[in-house]
């Protein structure tokens, strides 16, 4: 597991599963499978940001980015790369 997802998966268990990372696994829908609620994803969201010093814009917020750890272990790569190029 990458230093990133470790992080993430630590958030998500910490704060939405109280700490029992039982079932979570790394293509594990958040929404779908009821870990993260539309409340949870803006925490989520912020989290991402702070952690991660990016901007996610309106248009970035769907599942394909942001439902599963692998979803978004992928995106956050794709938005460092974008800001190291800038």
């Amino acid at each position: 597991m990458s230093e990133v997802k470790g992080r993430l998966k630590d958030f998500i268990v910490e704060n939405f599963l109280f700490g029992d990372a039982a079932g979570l696994e790394d293509d594990t829908s958040f929404l779908e499978s009821g870990i993260i609620d539309s409340t949870g994803m803006l925490e989520l969201i912020t989290f991402l940001e702070e952690q991660f010093q990016i901007q996610i814009e309106d248009e970035e917020l769907s599942p394909e980015n942001l439902d599963s750890l692998n979803n978004l272990e992928a995106f956050l790569s794709r938005k460092q790369q974008v800001q190291q190029t800038r």
